[in-house]
């Protein structure tokens, strides 16, 4: 997608390249132990993210407890209209680690913040990128 913009300088028009769309990757430490082995507190978490950044999903959350050992733990899979929610979770050392990626606009630092506070997390460490 491209916008064009007129120069006041010279006049002349130039093309300004659009991203296809945001990724925003979240990484929760120190989260309640809890919430992050709980589908149903899961299925919550991911309902209510998606109403707060203006996301339409589609049908409900897939969420599954699999692996075995070490890589032991829950994953979630929802898909919005414009893309998907993904998240897993290491239970050994209380960790989330989400990937919302929409070629609609998101406000990324209210869905970390959201997203920290809702698995009570210590602190967490948020990275977004223009993908095209």
């Amino acid at each position: 997608m491209e916008k064009r913009l007129r120069s006041a300088a010279s006049g002349k028009t130039i093309a300004l390249k659009q991203p296809w769309g945001l990724l925003a990757s979240i990484n929760l430490y120190g989260c309640d132990p809890i919430l992050i082995k709980t589908p149903k507190a899961i299925r919550r978490y991911v309902i209510e993210l998606c109403d707060l950044i203006g996301m339409k999903r589609f049908k409900d959350p897939m969420i599954e407890r699999f692996a075995e050992g070490y890589y032991e733990g829950v994953s979630l899979l929802q898909f919005i209209e414009t893309s998907s929610v993904t998240a897993h979770f290491d239970e050994r050392e209380n960790r989330a680690f989400i990937d919302i990626f929409s070629c609609k606009y998101f406000d990324s630092t209210t869905a970390a913040e959201f997203s920290r506070k809702f698995f009570r997390a210590q602190s967490h460490k948020l990275n977004t990128m223009a993908r095209d």
